[in-house]
């Protein structure tokens, strides 16, 4: 574990980083690490058994996307010497080799006022995947289409797209995909891999059918290949959805996308257990949609909580008195098996299985 701690600010993102921190854990057998503690290294009490087989080439990523506004609050990162430093070369020497930076295309009101949650548009994704890039970490950018959240209960169109045709929405989201894009390459941010959309499950950018979903999924993928074909580089594509728990969902929406001939590389998938279904679940589904399209697996979204108590002053999504299926403890050790399965049901997966971003 990197011991990563935060001082003078939200609890809540010292529970994602101590989380992807001890990604870099999953790489040594229990043995090994409780070794390196006795030799002098820092122990933490925290053990999970090696993941078996994964390439070095496996993503270990973390969605960093509010990494700036914590900083401004006040959080101060640390290493595992209580020593302040950047969170970024903190992740890269231990194990996280990619971030996650969520892009939306206008989060803040008419007088300026950010709506909150990172405020996350291009300016302040490529803000971040350049310190990411500096630190030798790649980034994947995950454009919701959106002002702001994106997910199954929401998909609202931006504003400035909200009275838009279906064609006239999909040239804007082209064009947008296109120049953020470009944009990010040309500031020297290393993005390796492209989201499109997120969350999206029977509905994107305000639009409920699934031609019109397959007509803006095709315009970002085509930008996405325009924009890489012409820097000579290859950046992959992503599409995400969620609710892995339902049976045959991932196969029926792998057999959508190859209907609707959306162009893309990778099915990602979300994965809280409080709500998901369990590891062994999330590998039969990832299984069915590659098996479906001949398409990579990854899991883009897993978090778990490691505290109850309240660090930010706000309520927290997982309490006590939630109702959900306990198979982890709410402990250190909890969060850290949690990732620990996350990243051995895409490892189940075989050579379709390239990864796991820590949210």
């Amino acid at each position: 574990s990197a011991g990563l701690s935060e001082s003078a600010g939200c609890a809540a993102g010292g529970a994602r980083v101590l989380a992807v921190a001890l990604a870099a854990a999953l790489l040594l057998p229990a043995s090994a690490t409780a070794r390196d503690a006795k030799a002098g290294g820092t122990d933490h009490g925290i053990f999970v058994e090696k993941v078996e087989g994964l390439s070095e080439n496996f993503v270990m990523g973390a969605d960093v996307s509010s990494v700036i506004a914590l900083e401004q609050s006040g959080v101060v990162f640390r290493d595992a010497a209580g020593n302040a430093r950047d969170v970024f070369e903190t992740l890269a020497d231990n194990g996280i080799n990619s971030v996650r930076l969520r892009v939306w295309n206008r989060p803040f009101d008419e007088s300026g006022k950010g709506f909150g949650g990172g405020n996350c548009d291009i300016d302040r994704a490529i803000e971040i995947g350049r310190r990411a890039t500096n630190s030798g970490l790649w980034v994947l950018l995950d454009f919701h289409y959106s002002d702001f959240w994106a997910d199954p209960a929401k998909q609202e169109a931006p504003r400035a797209w909200k009275d838009m045709s279906v064609d006239k929405k999909a040239k804007a989201l082209y064009e947008y995909t296109k120049d953020s894009l470009e944009r990010a390459l040309k500031a020297g941010v290393d993005v390796r891999m492209v989201q499109i959309g997120n969350e999206t499950v029977g509905a994107m950018c305000g639009e409920k059918n699934w031609i019109a979903i397959g007509k803006l999924m095709r315009e970002g993928s085509r930008a996405v290949r325009e924009v890489a074909k012409k820097r000579g580089r290859t950046i992959e594509i992503a599409v995400h959805f969620t609710n892995p728990e339902k049976d045959g969902e991932y196969e029926r929406y792998a057999r959508i996308l190859k209907k609707q001939n959306v162009d893309y590389d990778i099915f990602a998938s979300s994965w809280y257990p409080y709500w998901h279904g369990t590891p062994e679940n999330l590998t039969k589904a990832l299984l069915a949609a590659s098996r479906v399209s001949g398409k990579k697996v990854m899991c883009a979204e897993v978090s778990y909580a490691y505290t109850y108590e309240d660090g930010d002053g706000f309520p927290n999504t997982i309490s006590r008195e939630t109702v959900f299926p306990r198979n982890w403890p709410i402990t250190p050790q909890g969060q850290a098996d949690v990732v620990r399965e996350a990243i051995a049901a895409v490892a189940a997966c075989g050579t379709a299985g390239v990864g796991v971003y820590y949210w």
